[in-house]
């Protein structure tokens, strides 16, 4: 590795000949950037060829999950190489600014909300601690969708992400595998033995591409991220006939193999759809686990101690299918007792389950999933059967267990019922959340297999939303308590010895300041909208769906905005709201509410009276990037899902620790936040998860009632409808009936009383600054608890037994 300025400048001319073919003078900006990825890919392999010796017999990690939201890579490994002052200064004399190579980076379209950005963080922690812990994928070519908001409303393109290639891939065809669709199976009986031979199947081939994960500090640790293309099996060319003019048409069958890995989610609103969706997902598992016992027994031919050289972590239900995959591989590709293939199996795999929402707990109807899948099925068939079977002698008589437990139900295949039986290790992601697992959603499971069930909170990578995030409070802090943070997140409590330093407090608030002109700039850049940054800064950042509750934000807003007109003189703050995420591109109501979100917003800044105080933004196609800027901006973190309903949260831990102040339900991780913080440094409001729960059990929540005791609220919700919004009114009619005709589902209206109460005490304390920036210090002090680094430790300590390289957080 180079190590000043002179060597990289000439390291890195010479990289840009070798890999590009130009010289320094004749480079475009994209030759500039691809030649420093090519020169620190070159570091990371060197480092991982001299590491191999001694992690021959290293337990791995193999997780496996449909997104890796990763960000982009650049900035962060250079940091994380501690090469970006060097890098910097050297492309400097060389008359490049690496800014603008960064802008050369597209955001991998890999993912889409919290559960792929979760899975990007563990990647990095696993790296840094040590644990060969390795990604599994699709290498999407078009990622979910982009963004585009006109004239209000959502509009999807095809995130072309790829277009001009991902530079930190490495293609390897020599490691492809065949995954096989439909087609029949024959059974035979040779030598006493059934044998089960997949005939007439449809191949696709799977080539992986790996991206290298590596982490702060720890150049003898680098994973890979591997991605599968599906591409079709490769034929030999019948020249004679090809001479003859005799050419055969391919295309179709090329695009239909391709479509595997062209789109994350495809709507699945149509069977079509819905079998494309089945067909990803056994598409990366069959390749992941094909090429996982391929690599394993090159070093081992004993099966029976797989277990102690792998471990599969299933992120939420769509991998599922990796429990009768590999069932399949070992019964009948290595010939094993379905007994002991199943201990294996079972020993093998860990699951996260990752909400409670219904619809998000997959199922498929037998009929397409056999014809798709048929020996996958005939492998489900079985271990349902053996489940009953095991049922029926350890609870008779217990039919509502048998009920609830299922499989194989009502014409569908339920994957989480499989997941939780087929696995040594379920968990939830955050302490409320896995007692409602265990008391509610999966209730008959853990009265069966109570000792599976085991809650690992969440976490975020620190490395990347703080320190390179946000380089001002990251400076600022290593300045106060040193530097060791960074690797022990645990160290940033030291900061509390501050929460008194008039002199520190005024340091942050200017960083936050700072941060503000930033995101200023950013907003000013894409959407041409000018902010203020004296304004407070009131941010909600997430995936569009009722339950996160947009929609009670954007009534609170309509609230002030009422005040405001009625009294503008009650008003000696501006506020400013901004809203960022996507909705499914099926998905009418969150469509909807974006639309409302975007009227409310033209609606005020048309407003002279009104613009000066309030304001109100959405951002166009939110992602990491964005993300990057907008969390160390944000004043106040808007976390207020319907209690139950949010599994953990993750944006909720990067806006704590860059300062926001949570505002929020006790939901999923925010209960643990208000126990690091007190309520002193935190604004909670509404229904208890378990109010919510007693409230839907005895069906006892009347929103008509609550609509008619509040005359505030009741003018809020007809303005929906009443001509408020001018020609869109009768668009939001439908939010109007999910509130009223529907009986609200999400408890919004029931909740609007106690959010505006909240808010209001928020105000109260925003308009004291010094209190206020005491209150975002003991925020960032307490957020080190919610670095993935301790969740990952947990996870290698509690699920997976490996061992990781540092001892644990203070």
């Amino acid at each position: 590795m180079f190590q000043d300025i002179a060597s990289f400048k000439q390291a890195y001319t010479d990289k840009l000949v070798k890999s590009e073919g130009v010289i320094l003078e004749d480079a475009s900006p994209w030759n500039k950037y691809h030649a420093l990825i090519a020169l620190l890919q070159e570091i990371m392999i060197s480092e991982r060829v001299l590491a191999k010796p001694r992690d021959k017999n290293v337990k791995r990690v193999y997780y496996f999950s449909m997104e890796f939201l990763m960000g982009k890579l650049l900035k962060y490994y250079l940091v994380n190489l501690g090469l970006e002052e060097i890098v910097r200064a050297g492309l400097s004399d060389l008359n490049i600014d690496l800014e603008e190579l960064l802008k050369q980076e597209n955001d991998p379209g890999l993912g889409n909300g919290g559960l792929g950005r979760l899975a990007a963080c563990f990647l990095d922690s696993m790296a840094f601690l040590g644990i060969k812990g390795h990604g599994n994928c699709i290498r999407y070519k078009y990622g979910m969708f982009e963004q585009r908001i006109i004239a209000g409303y959502q509009h999807e393109v095809a995130d072309n992400w790829l277009r001009k290639g991902f530079p930190w891939e490495i293609r390897k065809p020599e490691k492809a595998v065949t995954v096989k669709f439909k087609g029949n199976v024959k059974v035979e009986n040779i030598d006493g033995k059934w044998q089960f031979i997949h005939e007439n199947y449809e191949s696709v081939l799977a080539v992986p591409y790996d991206v290298p994960i590596m982490s702060y500090d720890n150049p003898e640790t680098v994973n890979n991220l591997r991605l599968w293309s599906a591409e079709s099996v490769p034929t030999e060319l019948d020249l004679e006939s090809f001479n003859r003019g005799e050419i055969k048409p391919t295309n179709a069958s090329c695009s239909e193999v391709e479509s595997i890995s062209y789109v994350l989610y495809p709507d699945d609103s149509s069977p079509a759809g819905k079998e494309l969706r089945l067909k990803q997902e056994y598409f990366f598992v069959a390749a992941g686990l094909g090429s996982i016992v391929r690599s394993y027994k090159k070093k081992s031919a004993a099966l029976a101690d797989f277990t102690r050289s792998v471990a599969v972590h299933i992120n939420d239900t769509h991998p599922t299918l990796c429990i009768p995959e590999l069932m399949r591989i070992l019964v009948d590709e290595e010939g094993l007792a379905w007994e002991e293939a199943w201990k294996i199996t079972v020993n093998t795999f860990s699951f996260t389950n990752h909400t409670i929402m219904p619809e998000a707990l997959e199922s498929w109807p037998i009929d397409m999933f056999r014809n798709l899948l048929p020996r996958i099925y005939m492998i489900i068939e079985e271990i349902d059967r053996r489940f009953l079977e095991y049922l029926q002698q350890r609870f008779p008589g217990r039919n509502d267990l048998i009920q609830q437990t299922r499989i194989l139900r009502d014409g569908q295949i339920f994957m989480a019922n499989l997941a939780v039986f087929g696995s040594y290790s379920v968990n939830g992601v955050a302490a409320l959340h896995t007692e409602i697992l265990k008391r509610e959603s999966f209730n008959a499971f853990y009265q069966i297999f109570g000792y599976k069930f085991n809650n690992k909170t969440n976490g975020v990578n620190h490395r990347r939303f703080l320190l390179t995030a946000n380089p001002g409070l990251s400076h600022l802090i290593t300045e106060g308590i040193g530097s060791g943070w960074i690797k022990d997140a645990g160290e940033l409590k030291q900061l509390k010895t501050f929460k008194n330093d008039l002199g520190f407090l005024e340091q942050l608030a200017k960083v936050k300041y700072q941060n503000k002109r930033q995101l200023i700039q950013l907003i000013l850049e894409k959407q041409n909208i000018n902010l203020d940054p004296s304004s407070m800064f009131d941010v909600q950042v997430k995936r569009m769906h009722a339950y996160k509750r947009q929609l009670l934000n954007v009534l609170k807003i309509m609230y002030l905005y009422n005040q405001l007109r009625d009294n503008s003189a009650v008003f000696n703050q501006s506020y400013t709201f901004i809203f960022g995420g996507k909705a499914a591109p099926g998905y009418h109501y969150a469509k909807t509410v974006i639309k409302l979100i975007n009227a409310l917003a033209q609606k005020i800044r048309k407003d002279p009276a009104a613009n000066q105080f309030l304001q109100v933004v959405f951002l166009e196609n939110f992602n990491v990037s964005v993300g990057e800027v907008v969390y160390p901006a944000a004043d106040v973190s808007e976390q207020i899902s319907t209690a139950s309903k949010e599994a953990s949260g993750t944006g909720n831990m990067k806006f704590m620790m860059n300062g926001a102040v949570t505002l929020g339900t006790l939901d999923g991780a925010n209960v643990e936040i208000r126990e690091a913080v007190g309520d002193a440094n935190m604004f909670v409001f509404g229904l208890t998860a378990g109010e919510v729960i007693r409230y839907n059990r005895e069906r006892t929540y009347r929103s008509w009632d609550v609509y008619h005791a509040n005359s505030e609220l009741q003018c809020i919700v007809d303005q929906l409808i009443n001509g408020f919004f001018e020609e869109a009114s009768e668009e939001f009619r439908v939010i109007y009936d999910s509130l009223l005709l529907y009986n609200d589902e999400f408890f919004v209206l029931q909740d609007f009383a106690a959010y505006i109460e909240a808010f209001k005490s928020l105000q109260a304390a925003y308009s004291h600054p010094k209190e206020w920036n005491r209150m975002s210090l003991i925020n960032i002090a307490e957020s080190g608890r919610f670095s993935s680094d301790r969740a990952i430790r947990e996870y290698a300590d509690g699920i997976w037994k490996v061992r990781a390289r540092i001892p644990r957080d203070r």
